[in-house]
């Protein structure tokens, strides 16, 4: 992932300009890497036709009349014309932005064509109490929402709601809103057209807040004969019986604890993309074949480690690396090197990261490299000189395409000149490069291998421009202890015939390849496994995992607590070992107060890229870096939950219910407040139960209805039940969003 360095124009790629920015998506975990798109940024003297801001506002109002009449003229904001280099079709940036009551709230539509259709729109609203956890609509209601938005929003075009693979209860803290999102699929004689979708997200008050169509030219597409297709049953039995199973290494990355942990899975081939569904031949990366894929056996690059580039190098060296990589032959650019730092990636690697700009006399833009500190390897760079060219001096020289063979010499060559070092750990393609045939562009992965597994979403990967030049190149290493040994897993025929199981065929239209000439969809059955994108067959267990460990089940009940104990646990906030045993009026420990309060409230690890800039102090003794609770103890401490006059934090004792009213006035910022107990009077019939350091907070905690009386008693003595924290907790989050109060990392 590349640190984006912003000149002028804010936009999301890897890298950022005035004129073009370009960047590389991710087509999945298993398969190599696909092109994103390059925009073109236009002066107004190139337009046939000159928008004005007022146009455009004009459309956003139509499209959502009455919503937005709070929002005034003078607080949107018109971006520059654009267009892609795929597609000449003129496209406009509107944003606005207003403080309200104190909050910000912004937007950004984007329309595109002469008759400046939506193409994607996303809100930031104030966040209301309505709009978190428990939602004021549920996902029903939500769907519904959603549904009768496309339909009007699209009068005339048939679209078709897909089967939902988000979770309900996404990882997130409870100051944040529910968020539900639906995807809607465009349909041609009743059958969904693969790439033609629409992705809504409505907020749990109800309001929808980000929208995004594909647009496609659909004007001269043509489609296959729905009469001409074969029985979906006998193709599914013939998947069945040629069907071939992966054992595979899957990593999965707690975004909470920075902790990683492995598992074996088994995935289908992924060298299978679908079957025609008139010939019945199978869909392939390099088109339809009368015989199905066979799998590719693992053959090393190399058997033997190879020496590094260097034996470490200095910011100085680096330095001169880049400069040497990066020179461009123009003397219209100059090439501005910003900073240079040593930092640790996101896969805890030591590197040095290069931040530079491509300056020219219209703007520039830019972005990073990543040189491994230790071997002098560059470990992560994109090519943006053939735009920068394009833009300054005009469009480059287009060349012939490589073959496939020759693509993957110049990938080795490359790889074998770049990375040395690691090339002992990974292994020759297993899938077939993905050719983009409007660039010329071949992209290549290279899988890294332990003890003889694919490692699912590490490799190295490298894209070669049709000349052969190295467009981009990235290694995906993950830092991990130990692996787990495959001598317990199930075996390939079991896995099989549970994958057969959960196979099912879903017929759409889609393109074979991405030519420009190319108008026509084929009828294609998509193999689905287990009506989830994101499940994994663990080989252990033989059971399936959500990819992002998701659920959307109740796992336990409560009399008066179940619905927010639920969110909690399927929220992974409240983390639960064996819910079938579990009692939510158990007394829950101060540590595991602490633990889910502090997950509740704030993220450890959200927009932090680079490891290392956590906390790296000790307050107690018996809470040091390696302790799980390390993280959650000392944030705590840092924004004043825990006051460290003790040299140990007693994490098992049970918290009571007068000193979790301190901590959550702690956490609204009103302990001075709550520190002149004398202003205070307490009408409970225990009140001469409370410690007179916890009068204020009890006081303050009650009378926001963060903790309640029963029969008007207090009971500040009585221990904590998780039930009362699941509860109480979630009112702390919305008395923190309602105060506009968050706790910043």
């Amino acid at each position: 992932m590349s640190n984006l360095k912003k000149f002028g124009i804010v936009l999301t790629s890897s890298a950022l300009s005035f004129g073009i920015f370009s960047s590389i998506a991710n087509a999945s975990t298993t398969v190599v890497e696909q092109p994103g798109k390059v925009q073109i940024q236009i002066a107004s003297t190139e337009k046939e036709k000159v928008l004005t801001k007022n146009d455009l506002i004009k459309k956003f109002r139509s499209l959502f009349p009455n919503q937005f009449d709070f929002i005034n003229d003078s607080d949107f904001h018109m971006g520059g014309g654009h267009f892609y280099s795929d597609d000449d079709t003129l496209r406009y940036d509107l944003s606005f932005s207003k403080t309200v009551k104190g909050k910000q709230l912004h937007g950004n539509v984007g329309f595109v064509g002469e008759n400046l259709e939506i193409e994607q729109f996303s809100y930031q609203p104030i966040i209301e109490k309505e709009s978190l956890f428990p939602a004021k609509v549920s996902k029903e209601e939500a769907r519904k929402i959603a549904n009768d938005f496309v339909k009007e929003f699209l009068a005339g075009e048939e679209y078709r709601l897909e089967t939902d693979p988000y979770n309900y209860f996404p990882v997130q803290n409870l100051t944040e809103p529910i968020r539900y999102s639906f995807s809607f699929a465009r349909t041609e004689n009743q059958v969904s057209i693969f790439e033609q979708r629409i992705e809504v997200s409505v907020l749990g008050n109800g309001e929808i807040v980000s929208f995004y169509r594909n647009p496609v030219k659909m004007d001269s597409s043509t489609f296959d004969d729905l009469k001409q297709i074969k029985n979906k049953n006998e193709i599914l039995e013939k998947v069945k019986e040629n069907i071939s199973v992966e054992l595979q290494y899957q990593i999965a990355h707690d975004y909470r604890t920075g902790d990683r942990s492995v598992q074996l899975v088994y995935q289908p081939t992924t060298k299978l993309q679908g079957v025609h569904a008139s010939s019945a031949k199978w869909l392939t990366a390099n088109g339809y074949s009368a015989d199905f894929p066979e799998k590719t056996k693992i053959e090393m690059i190399t058997s033997t480690p190879l020496p590094p580039k260097q034996n470490g190098i200095t910011l100085e060296e680096a330095k001169k690396i880049a400069e040497q990589i990066l020179s461009i032959k123009s003397d219209k650019v100059k090439l501005n090197i910003q900073s240079i730092e040593e930092v640790e990636n996101y896969n805890g690697q030591a590197v040095i990261s290069v931040q530079y700009m491509y300056q020219y006399a219209n703007g520039g833009h830019g972005t990073n490299l990543e040189i491994n500190k230790q071997t002098g390897e560059v470990i992560q760079y994109h090519d943006i000189k053939r735009q920068i060219l394009d833009e300054t001096v005009g469009e480059t020289k287009k060349e012939n395409a490589l073959s496939q063979k020759e693509a993957l010499a110049q990938a080795l060559k490359y790889v074998k000149e770049w990375v040395p070092s690691y090339l002992h750990n990974y292994a020759m393609p297993v899938e077939e490069p993905y050719f983009d045939e409007s660039q010329g562009a071949y992209y290549i992965s290279f899988p890294r291998i332990v003890n003889g597994i694919i490692v699912l979403g590490d490799q190295i990967s490298v894209n070669i421009a049709a000349d052969g030049s190295l467009n981009s190149l990235n290694v995906n290493y993950q830092e991990m202890e130990e692996w787990p040994s495959n001598d317990k897993v199930i075996s390939e025929e079991d896995a099989k015939a549970i994958l057969n199981k959960a196979l099912s065929l879903k017929l759409n239209y889609k393109k074979q390849g991405k030519k420009e000439d190319d108008h026509h969809y084929d009828l294609v059955y998509l193999p689905v496994f287990n009506e989830d994108p994101f499940s994994l067959l663990n080989a252990n267990t033989g059971e399936w995992n959500n990819l992002y460990n998701g659920t959307n089940s109740t796992v336990i009940s409560h009399p008066w607590a179940e619905e927010e104990l639920n969110y909690l646990i399927n929220a992974k906030i409240l983390d639960v070992k064996d819910d079938k045993n579990f009692n939510g009026d158990a007394s829950v420990s101060k540590g595991e107060a602490l633990k889910v309060i502090m997950a509740s409230l704030t993220y450890f690890y959200d927009g932090r890229y680079y490891a290392g800039q956590e906390n790296t102090t000790q307050t107690f003794d018996n809470i040091d870096p390696k302790h799980p609770l390390y993280q959650s103890v000392e944030r705590a401490v840092e924004v004043g939950i825990l006051k460290p006059n003790d040299q140990k934090f007693d994490l098992d004792t049970p918290i009571k219910r007068e000193e979790l009213a301190a901590w959550y006035i702690r956490v609204l910022g009103l302990e001075q407040a709550a520190k002149n107990s004398s202003i205070f009077k307490l009408d409970f019939l225990d009140a001469n139960k409370i410690q007179k350091e916890y009068i204020g907070s009890v006081a303050l905690a009650n009378s926001m209805g963060l903790l309640k009386t029963d029969q008007n008693q207090f009971n500040p003595t009585k221990e904590v039940t998780y039930a009362e924290l699941a509860v109480s907790t979630i009112r702390l989050a919305h008395e923190m969003s309602e105060k506009g109060r968050g706790m910043n990392y």
